[in-house]
């Protein structure tokens, strides 16, 4: 199953894995919504989930459809190598993580070895990993993926209740997801909070700030 916003990258990669042996696309999405309303009626064995999506991210599209279909194995393809994505699509129940600057031989070469049950890494993501583990300072490794999604799509200047129709919950809850953001993350005030996101590439520095 492919997930992705962008119809003529999903063509591309469905067009790449129909042509190899033992693999066929069943399924295509391109919002965290629609993979996990799709997810309940595919016999999906692999979904290869892009982190940028319309309205949710990747991240809660991961969570969506792994509650849904626990059996899923899921391979992230993205363009983000932060280290912050990674650990939270990883805790999100990602088995792997490329990047989209990988050759098509690696993202079949994946998508095998996931549907085994093996982890597979980009050998830059790889090192990302080892570098965050031994020396970062993991500010954002203190929240939940939920958490994570409301930081990130705060930081894209969206209010609690677009937040909270996204992500299908009250604004409440938004806002309670809020606050222990800024325990965790010790932040007093909204500008901190961005100042964090876009430190840790989450957001454009100049889109947080709305230059």
């Amino acid at each position: 199953m492919l997930v992705d916003d962008h119809a003529v990258v999903r063509n591309g990669y469905r067009r790449l894995l129909d042509a190899e042996p033992g693999l066929q696309v069943v399924g295509e999405a391109g919002s965290a919504d629609e993979a996990n309303s799709l997810i309940l009626h595919t016999e999906a064995d692999v979904a290869l989930v892009d982190l940028s999506l319309r309205g949710s991210s990747g991240i809660e599209a991961i969570r969506g459809m792994l509650l849904r279909q626990p059996k899923l194995k899921i391979l992230v393809l993205s363009m983000h190598d932060g280290a912050s994505h990674i650990t939270q699509a990883l805790r999100s129940g990602a088995l792997g993580y490329l990047t989209k600057y990988c050759e098509p031989a690696d993202v079949i070469d994946g998508i095998r070895r996931i549907a085994c049950g093996k982890r597979v890494f980009s050998p830059e993501i790889a090192q990302v990993l080892a570098e965050e583990a031994i020396d970062g300072d993991g500010a954002l490794a203190h929240l939940t993926p939920r958490e994570f999604e409301v930081l990130r799509m705060l930081a894209h200047g969206e209010s609690a209740i677009r937040i909270a129709s996204s992500m299908h919950v009250s604004p409440k809850t938004v806002l309670n997801y809020l606050s222990l953001i800024r325990q965790k993350l010790d932040a007093d005030s909204d500008f901190k909070l961005l100042h964090l996101a876009a430190r840790h590439g989450l957001v454009d520095i100049h889109h947080a700030l709305g230059a």
